[in-house]
């Protein structure tokens, strides 16, 4: 019976042995899939750590992105009332242009017509210029008429005086004959 307790002893001992290399073999196995675990663990919290810092960042440029259309919708408000208000005035001066022009047609045609006016006015002014001319003309003729008949009129003169000085000498010198 010795035997068989030592040979149960070498066979419980080499069943441990072998119990403790299946243990440790399962446990090696265990610990690389632990690490196995541990590092798929590792990655999913860097994944959800980098996946957490591009939601912040995504959320920081949805921000910015919202201030922006805020900012583009206040623009387009304002551009929309400086386009409304540029539409009044674009109004405003069609109107005034076709006033200025209506104003600028009405002073073509009141210069046509002053000239008009001045062309018969200097026709006028022409005809009297011309009768002035003739009457001029006239008067001087007269004028010529006129001096030839006081010329005429002083010989005649002239002659009864000298006529009249020879009478008086007769008379009164009696008989003595100045003729000339």
């Amino acid at each position: 019976m010795k035997n068989f307790q030592q040979n149960l002893l070498i066979v419980l001992a080499l069943g441990l042995c072998g119990l403790c290399a299946y243990q440790w073999h399962a446990q090696t196995l265990q610990r690389n899939a632990i690490d196995t675990l541990n590092q798929a663990v590792f990655q999913r919290e860097s994944d959800i750590q980098s996946d957490t810092n591009s939601i912040a960042n995504l959320t920081v440029q949805m921000e910015q992105m919202d201030a922006s259309l805020t900012a583009a919708k206040a623009m387009a408000a304002t551009n929309e009332q400086l386009a409304v208000s540029q539409k009044a005035q674009i109004t405003k001066l069609e109107f005034t242009d076709e006033a200025l022009t209506n104003e600028i047609a009405e002073y073509k045609q009141a210069v046509d017509s002053l000239q008009a006016k001045l062309k018969e006015a200097y026709d006028g002014i022409q005809k009297q210029n011309e009768a002035i001319t003739n009457l001029v003309a006239e008067r001087d003729g007269l004028v010529k008429k006129y001096n030839d008949e006081v010329t005429e009129r002083n010989g005649v003169v002239a002659k009864y005086n000298e006529l009249a000085k020879q009478v008086e000498k007769l008379q009164s010198g009696g008989g003595t004959n100045d003729n000339k």
